[in-house]
């Protein structure tokens, strides 16, 4: 897939990834194509995905992404570093990138000029908290996708929720109540638990948040930040996973 020249604006240096994402060596090698907004293949052929981030979702314009990674990577040398190196189910092989001789994650570039979501499946605290960094840098300097302030769901509009089901997508709100339902405890930003927002936890999950000092009671009046996958069931749903899908924001 060829792509045309690209002209960026110059953004600060990402935050380096330093010993917190000093992950284990995983090969090295040409970038010969871009395949999409996160991944490429190397002229070896192997198929690689960078790994603690998402793709931003298509706006009303269209966007292509996936010239923002071309312009970083084509025709370069690259380290990957990984925690192993075995395919996923589509064959691709899931790594930090690093162009050679860089200090910075090409994941981090691409967060640092709002081409790219935080995943939040990053379990390494240190190296999670450098690509929370470098999203806030774009998030605050209103680059890429935070130029647009629809890129972070308001809650109080559940159908604007609900018409990115699959997505994975962030929402900033005050939960309103807590409330728990068999298995499972509901984070609710609305009073119509079957139409409004909510972020569900399942049982499982409830020691992580509590050993972090976030028990899901403890949101209750707060204003937080989620990210995940949006889901329909009646209203719009977040399955939250890992602690990091939740920041607290301050202020009731």
């Amino acid at each position: 897939m060829a792509f045309g020249v690209v002209l960026l604006m110059a953004v600060p240096p990402a935050p380096a990834l330093a010993a917190g994402c000093a992950y284990q060596p995983q090969g090295e090698g040409r970038v010969a194509a871009i395949l999409d907004a996160r991944s490429f293949r190397l002229e070896d052929g192997r198929e690689i995905l960078l790994a603690g981030i998402e793709p931003i979702a298509p706006d009303k314009a269209a966007v292509n992404r996936a010239p923002a990674l071309a312009a970083i990577l084509s025709g370069r040398e690259v380290e990957l570093r990984g925690a192993d190196d075995t395919p996923d189910r589509y064959g691709r092989q899931t790594a930090f990138v690093f162009v050679v001789a860089s200090e910075t994650s090409v994941q981090a570039e691409l967060l640092a000029r709002g081409e790219a979501l935080v995943s939040a499946a990053v379990t390494d605290k240190e190296c999670a908290s450098i690509l929370t960094a470098a999203e806030a840098t774009a998030r605050q300097a209103r680059r890429g996708i935070w130029a647009n302030a629809a890129a972070i769901k308001n809650p109080e509009s559940p159908g604007d929720i609900l018409a990115g089901i699959g997505r994975f997508t962030v929402v900033e709100g005050k939960v309103l109540s807590v409330r728990q339902s068999g298995a499972t405890t509901y984070l609710n930003f609305g009073r119509n638990w079957t139409r409004d927002f909510a972020v569900t936890i399942s049982r499982r999950t409830l020691s992580a948040f509590e050993a972090a000092g976030m028990a899901p009671k403890s949101l209750e009046n707060q204003r937080i930040r989620v990210r995940g996958w949006v889901e329909a069931r009646g209203g719009p749903r977040i399955e939250v996973l890992r602690v990091g899908q939740i920041e607290l924001l301050g202020g009731n």
